[in-house]
């Protein structure tokens, strides 16, 4: 089975994805590292924006990347023949049913796919299981809720609430990060240690500004218009105007800041 993906699976949203991995890749893969010869469970790797960073952070291990889409799988595939990649093998599967034994992997892998779940817990509990007692588990998700941006328009507000209600109206939570500890240890994960991870984005850091908010923020929002305007949310020219106060937040006299959590942990015994 699979759970709707609020940002639909267009060229558009690949790219989107690529750039949101580029730019948020040291800020989130800081820390994680594999040994040598150690396979790892990437779970729900989508088109492998993720997967590019886990392979060259850790070269000599070996990476199964497992997802529901197969026209995802197929872009993540592509990828790796381009970069020749050999260290790693894609699976179709169902998160909530995975093609694997218990204890099948060493450490497991995952970010930005518990918010689009309707049980989240339960797919990591299953998903904890293929962990041999003691392998890591990472967790990284980001949180809607902490976001704040100037100009603090109150149609670009709307447009990001908009983005917020499409997600839950379809059984998925983008206000998650808050929960990745007690989602990590309701699903049996031990000695669970969750950091915070804040982008900060002013004219100081065009960097940022081009990665983060116009390529990955404001794409984002713009996703869900079809949406927010079928269900009368808002209306196409406050939807229009909204997009604008954002665009306003990546200017000279703007700012945005977002916090990604990132939680590790611990496999229990089986």
């Amino acid at each position: 089975m699979s759970d709707p993906y609020v940002h639909g699976y267009t060229t558009r949203e690949a790219q989107r994805l690529g750039d949101q991995a580029g730019t948020l890749a040291e800020l989130l893969h800081e820390g994680t590292h594999y040994p040598a010869g150690s396979k790892v469970l990437e779970a729900g790797c989508g088109i492998g924006a993720q997967t590019r960073f886990l392979v060259e952070g850790s070269p000599e291990a070996h990476f199964t990347c497992l997802d529901i889409s197969p026209e995802s799988l197929a872009q993540a595939e592509a990828q790796a023949a381009e970069n020749g990649w050999e260290n790693l093998e894609f699976v179709r599967g169902d998160l909530y049913d995975p093609p694997f034994a218990p204890a099948s992997f060493d450490h497991l892998f995952v970010c930005f796919v518990l918010e689009h779940l309707t049980r989240p817990v339960q797919a990591l509990t299953g998903l904890a299981r293929l962990v041999k007692p003691g392998g890591s588990i990472t967790v990284i998700e980001g949180d809607h809720g902490s976001c704040y941006f100037h100009p603090d328009g109150e149609l670009a507000r709307r447009a990001w609430q908009c983005l917020i209600d499409c997600q839950a109206a379809l059984g998925g939570d983008s206000l998650i990060g808050r929960r990745v500890y007690p989602l990590m240890t309701q699903a049996g994960v031990k000695d669970v240690q969750v950091s915070p991870r804040a982008v900060y984005c002013d004219d100081s850091r065009p960097s940022w500004v081009e990665g983060f908010v116009r390529r990955t923020i404001i794409p984002m929002v713009q996703g869900v218009r079809g949406q927010a305007l079928e269900t009368g949310m808002m209306q196409p020219d406050e939807w229009d105007q909204g997009i604008a106060e954002l665009h306003q937040t990546a200017t000279a006299q703007g700012s945005f800041l977002y916090t990604f959590f990132k939680g590790v942990g611990r496999a229990a015994a089986v």
